[in-house]
C-alpha cells in the first residue's frame, strides 16, 4: 500500500519512481540555485527546509514533523511524546569538528523526525554542515550501500564505523557539481531508489 500522496497514486512501485524522479529533479535544483548555501547551517530548521523542498510536490507532510511512532529493521526511533525534547537537544550539539558533526548526524538519524524521507534529506543536511565548517564534503559514490547501512543501524550505540567510513570519503570538491550529482544517486540507491540518474533529469 503507497503512503498517502498529493498525486493520487495508489501502486508503492509506481509512487517510488515518481518520487525519485521528482525529488531528485528538485535536489538538483537546490544546488545549482544555491538555495543549499542560504540556510541555517547544522539546525533543525535548514533540515525542515531541505526535506520541504525535496518532496512538498509529493507528500503533505513534508517540512512537518512525524505524529507517528515509527521503527526499520526492528530498531525504534524516537517515540513522538520524546521528538520535541530530542530535536532540542540535538539542536544544542556542537559542529565544529569532524567528530562532532557525526554524532550529530547520529542523533538526528535517530531522531528521524519526519514520516518520509530521512536518510536523503538528512545525507544533504550533513553536507551543508561539512561544507561551512570544514570545506569538506562527502563523496558519497564512494560509500558503499552495505558498509554504510551497517555502521547506522549500528551508530546508536557505537559510531566508531560511520565515522571512519565517511571521513575515508571527505573531498574538498565542495561546489562540483558532478560530485554532487553522483552523491545524490548513491544516497538514494542505499534507500532502493535507482531507476533515474541525476544528470539525466537535468533538463526536464
Amino acid at each position: 500500500m503507497a503512503l498517502v500522496n498529493k498525486l493520487g497514486i495508489t501502486d508503492s512501485s509506481e509512487l517510488a519512481r515518481v518520487e525519485e524522479r521528482i525529488s531528485k529533479k528538485r535536489a538538483l535544483r537546490m544546488f545549482e540555485t544555491g538555495l543549499l548555501d542560504t540556510l541555517e547551517v547544522g539546525t533543525f530548521k535548514a533540515l525542515i527546509e531541505i526535506h520541504k523542498y525535496l518532496f512538498e510536490e509529493i507528500y503533505d507532510f513534508a517540512g512537518k514533523i512525524r505524529d507517528v511512532n515509527i521503527a526499520k529493521g526492528g530498531f525504534r526511533f524516537v517515540p513522538v511524546m520524546y521528538l520535541d525534547v530530542a530535536l532540542d537537544n540535538i539542536a544544542k550539539m556542537p559542529q565544529s569538528t569532524f567528530v562532532e558533526i557525526i554524532e550529530k548526524y547520529v542523533e538526528m538519524n535517530v531522531a528521524h523526525p519526519f514520516r518520509e524521507g530521512n536518510g536523503r534529506s538528512m545525507r544533504i543536511w550533513l553536507d551543508t554542515i561539512l561544507k561551512k565548517e570544514l570545506r569538506k564534503v562527502v563523496d558519497w559514490s564512494k560509500v558503499d550501500k552495505d558498509d554504510y547501512m551497517l555502521a547506522m543501524e549500528r551508530s546508536p550505540v557505537k559510531d566508531v564505523e560511520i565515522k571512519h567510513l565517511l571521513k575515508a570519503a571527505l573531498t574538498d570538491k565542495i561546489n562540483d557539481r558532478e560530485v554532487y550529482m553522483k552523491g545524490i544517486d548513491a544516497s538514494y540507491h542505499y534507500e532502493g531508489y535507482n531507476v533515474y540518474k541525476t544528470e539525466n533529469l537535468k533538463n526536464e
